[in-house]
């Protein structure tokens, strides 16, 4: 009965539909806002998950054994990326954000898009990396191609980026087979049975 006075209570054009339309509108808008702001997410800095004031006297090489001792008792990779490859990666990441990375399966590859968003790289279908083995590959690859010192490698990422119908995915294949990146995710660790 008391549902029944509400309905009653409401103007004719009123409708539940409309309310969810309004909401979900406004919800958009705000995920535009987010994106054009760098980010889904807010941005993670170092703070959040290192006490600074501590480490503060301490030197590059003990903060490095610091993270490694803290990362190495979790099921995760972890990495300590120097600060002259970091900004390397960092410039290419803004002149190439996106790039195609495989990882290796018992029947060939299975490809996954990677999309830098400010210093965060996120992958399509990452939900699908079941384990740190398939995570620490895709890391690999980021690595392989972004910090890379053989201008060839990094040219991949350029033509993926900015020429995309001259890109050749088996070259990104040949490459992980040539640096041994993702064998051990097939089950014979064998490349040459591709």
């Amino acid at each position: 009965m008391e549902k029944r006075s509400e309905v009653k209570n409401q103007p004719v054009w009123h409708s539940k539909q409309g309310e969810f339309v309004r909401c979900v509108e406004e919800k958009a808008e705000t995920l535009d806002a987010a994106a054009s702001k760098g980010g889904f997410t807010r941005e993670k800095t170092l703070d959040l998950i290192l006490n600074l004031e501590m480490v503060k006297e301490k030197t590059a090489e003990e903060i490095k054994q610091i993270w490694k001792q803290y990362y190495s008792a979790k099921d995760t990779f972890y990495a300590v990326i120097p600060a002259k490859k970091f900004d390397l990666i960092w410039k290419r990441a803004q002149s190439c954000p996106s790039f195609l990375c495989a990882l290796p399966r018992r029947e060939g590859y299975e490809f996954f898009m990677g999309q830098w968003v400010g210093t965060e790289l996120h992958y399509t279908a990452l939900i699908n990396v079941q384990n740190v083995v398939e995570a620490h590959c895709l890391a690999n690859q980021v690595k392989l191609f972004y910090a890379t010192d053989r201008p060839e490698l990094y040219d991949l990422v350029e033509t993926f980026n900015h020429r995309p119908s001259e890109f050749k995915y088996m070259a990104v294949i040949a490459e992980l087979e040539q640096n041994g990146i993702g064998k051990e995710l097939r089950p014979d660790g064998d490349f040459e049975n591709v």
